[in-house]
């Protein structure tokens, strides 16, 4: 019997295959994950809608998969249920396949007989969903060394847990970032999942689009100083603060002023559609790629809720996890270079919208003040990209004059808020 790919989201009407977790052969149960698909760069894995044992994978992986599809045949153990797939059901699905699985996984750890003495599997037979291997790679765990307390010897993310806390306790605590992922000379990398995503899309963009570039300066001195005083009070209540939440604020109060910059072009009806909503995209650098999650409603939260939604996009995007509804939306995006070190760029508009921020380091500089006596100051550049068919330089300028507005009165714009 073939078992065909359901919808996967409204408006979602094709995925690319990341990976089977399951191969020929395999008895799987209904519920159980039979592959991870990505759409929009949101991965997601696909329940069985059936039980009984897999004769053959359709797919493979990196192949682009419409809904209707064929994607394997299996025998036996009962009928398949199609999926009523709708928005309210797949959220409530996604809801609560976190609870549902580590239920089923217990019950499988339960009835599985002890094992007598942990072998090392090789890398061909490691179990574990891309997200698992990613975390690990991050975190320079060897999943060779792991034991997988999934069905089968999965690994799951909890299994990670318990390696940290054991080097915890016989290493002494080191900060240090994993160092990335540049590839290897000599290799061929197969351009796929969300590589060929945003390989698509910056095509895409370029192809459509007239940039122009606009590079300003922004002194940030006061910035410096509030962030550096309510660094503290927003640990104490779980929040990392970075200077990103400052931009996105004075980035919203920027585009009230200046409303065509928060806009698109529809090219059909040949109409510049200036939109009343104000969904800020940030883009954040993960293992698989740039991504770029969206603080819907940005207005209409404040500064803490920001800069809460930051670090938790952020780290679902590093993580893999970005949601399907995270990522769509924006209407204008900012990104970052300044933690890496960089003073200027000239990004690539986030298409359908009209313009992009570029936010370098910030640099402590000699300026001259009114009277001409130089002193020191914390420096910015901002560097924008807009669309010539929609922003004229001009009106480019004044939307930059905003920001800085904003930013260099940093006390007012949180209490405006």
């Amino acid at each position: 019997m073939d078992i065909k790919l359901a919808e996967r989201g409204e408006g979602v009407y094709e995925a690319e295959l990341v990976s089977w977790l399951v191969k020929s052969g395999d008895a799987v149960r209904r519920g159980q994950n039979l592959m991870e698909v990505l759409t929009d760069k949101a991965t997601m894995e696909v329940p069985s809608p059936f039980a009984g044992t897999i004769t053959e994978l359709r797919a493979e992986p990196g192949r682009q998969i419409k809904v209707g599809d064929v994607v394997l045949t299996y025998s036996g153990g009962g009928e398949a249920k199609p999926e009523a797939e709708t928005p309210k059901r797949r959220e409530a699905e996604v809801e609560g396949d976190g609870k549902k699985k580590r239920r089923e996984e217990d019950q499988a750890v339960a009835m599985s007989p002890p094992r007598r003495a942990a072998v090392s599997p090789t890398p061909e037979i490691v179990k574990a969903a891309p997200s698992v291997r990613q975390m690990a790679h991050r975190l320079g765990i060897d999943l060779t060394q792991v034991h997988g307390s999934g069905p089968g010897g999965r690994i799951l993310i909890e299994d990670l847990t318990s390696q940290i806390q054991s080097k915890v306790g016989r290493e002494p605590a080191v900060a240090r970032e994993p160092r990335p992922d540049y590839g290897t000379s000599g290799n061929r990398i197969k351009l796929q999942g969300v590589r060929r995503k945003i390989a698509d899309h910056m095509v895409l963009a370029n192809e459509k689009i007239p940039h122009y570039s606009y590079v300003d300066e922004c002194e940030a001195t006061e910035l410096v100083r509030l962030r550096e005083a309510l660094k503290q009070p927003f640990v104490s209540k779980g929040i990392r603060l970075t200077y990103l939440a400052f931009f996105v604020k004075a980035v919203v109060a920027a585009l009230k002023d200046v409303p065509i910059v928060n806009a698109s072009l529809d090219e059909e009806a040949n109409e510049i559609v200036l939109h009343d909503r104000y969904h800020i995209g940030i883009a954040v650098a993960a293992p698989a790629g740039l991504i770029v999650p969206v603080i819907h409603d940005a207005d209409q939260k404040d500064f803490a809720a920001i800069a809460r939604d930051i670090e938790r996009l952020s780290a679902e995007a590093r993580a893999g996890k970005s949601k399907l509804e995270d990522l769509r939306g924006g209407t204008f995006t900012i990104t970052s270079v300044g933690n890496i070190g960089g003073l200027f760029s000239a990004p690539i508009i986030n298409y359908p919208q009209v313009a992009i921020l570029g936010v370098g380091k910030i640099v402590k500089r000699p300026v001259f003040d009114d009277k001409g006596n130089v002193r020191p100051a914390d420096m910015v550049y901002l560097s924008f990209c807009f669309d010539h068919r929609v922003v004229d330089g001009a009106v480019g300028a004044a939307f930059g004059n905003a920001i800085i507005k904003q930013l260099q009165n940093p006390a007012a714009m949180l209490v405006g808020g």
